[in-house]
């Protein structure tokens, strides 16, 4: 059986994730999870809260509960988790974030970073220019928009958790649905299937779902 790792920047087992990833990439693949924050306390994630100018990252804890902090804080943290999983035997290390990560990390085997792969496909869909992103926060707005903005399209980006409540969601739809955009990218791994069809119903326009993409990738590259 093949072998695939999943760092989550969170805590792992990603129970929210995962089954969907396994859906499209069948029972001949095996993943190995392994999360930056694993065998920390809140007290302690709460150390890791992000400063003005941080790049803010949001992801699940193993209680269901959510939290945010600076990336700068789980890099070397990060790295722990690759040699982790290539020990494990893992062909392809995927992070379970869509955030942008700096080329800090060492590997021997593939690391796939969803957003890399969302920011060569998403402009291509935008066949009038204008991109429509989710991302969990508030504070993580303008980071979303400096960043996708580099691909020259119009950006319009709307806020609202996959770990918090359905209205939330149902609100921003709402809003981005107003502003007429080609195509939405869910900017965040824990946006699921169930969100993606509401939002779409919402909006009437294509939802890209990032943890469907990558798996398709993964499963493409081990077939």
């Amino acid at each position: 059986m093949k072998k695939v790792g999943a760092i989550t920047v969170g805590q792992s087992p990603r129970i929210d994730v995962i089954p969907e990833m396994k859906m499209v990439l069948g029972e001949e693949i095996e993943v190995i999870e392994i999360g930056a924050l694993d065998g920390l306390s809140k007290e302690e994630i709460n150390e890791f809260k992000p400063e003005e100018g941080d790049y803010v990252l949001v992801s699940r804890l193993n209680d269901g509960t959510s939290a945010s902090f600076a990336e700068k804080h789980i890099i070397p943290r990060l790295q722990n988790c690759i040699e982790y999983l290539e020990e494990a035997g893992a062909e392809i290390i995927v992070f379970i974030c869509t955030g942008a990560f700096p080329n800090a990390f060492k590997s021997n085997k593939l690391l796939l970073y969803p957003q890399r792969l969302l920011y060569s496909l998403v402009p291509e869909l935008a066949v009038n220019e204008k991109i429509g992103v989710f991302v969990p926060l508030e504070k993580q707005k303008r980071q979303s928009y400096d960043k996708w903005s580099e691909s020259g399209k119009k950006i319009e980006v709307v806020s609202g958790s996959p770990y918090d409540n359905i209205e939330k969601l149902t609100k921003a739809s709402i809003e981005l649905k107003e502003k007429d955009v080609d195509v939405i990218v869910l900017d965040c791994i824990g946006y699921n299937l169930k969100m993606k069809n509401l939002i779409r119903e919402i909006t009437g326009k294509p939802v890209i779902l990032p943890r469907t993409i990558v798996s398709r990738v993964v499963r493409e590259m081990l077939e």
